[in-house]
């Protein structure tokens, strides 16, 4: 299994960012070919100190394989094209492979 990670920064107008993320780019992300899960957090706080970001979002693919084809897909080059309408504190990607706490 792979991971892939989006961390938000803030944006400039928060319920802005959470009413487009929910209606428009959530169900692009849906339709992402080869999707096992997806999960999100916005508005994440420090345990003390300032988080680093605002806002995760994860999407478990079968494979790093899978997750490349689902990104270079024609869905895939739609959900990253449409990041720009609505993250204006930025957005950063990375992945992983996926490990079980037993």
């Amino acid at each position: 299994m792979e991971k892939l990670l989006v961390f938000y920064g803030e944006p400039e107008d928060p319920v802005a960012f959470e009413n487009y993320y929910r209606s428009t780019h959530l169900p692009l992300v849906r339709e992402l070919p080869g999707l096992v899960s997806a999960q999100f957090s916005l508005g994440i706080q420090g345990m003390g100190d300032e988080a680093p970001y605002w806002g995760l979002f994860e999407a478990v693919f079968e494979s790093k394989e899978a997750m490349k084809a689902a990104l270079e897909s024609a869905q895939g080059v739609a959900v990253g094209a449409d990041v720009a309408n609505y993250a204006t504190g930025g957005a950063t990607l990375a992945h992983g492979p996926v490990n079980i706490l037993n």
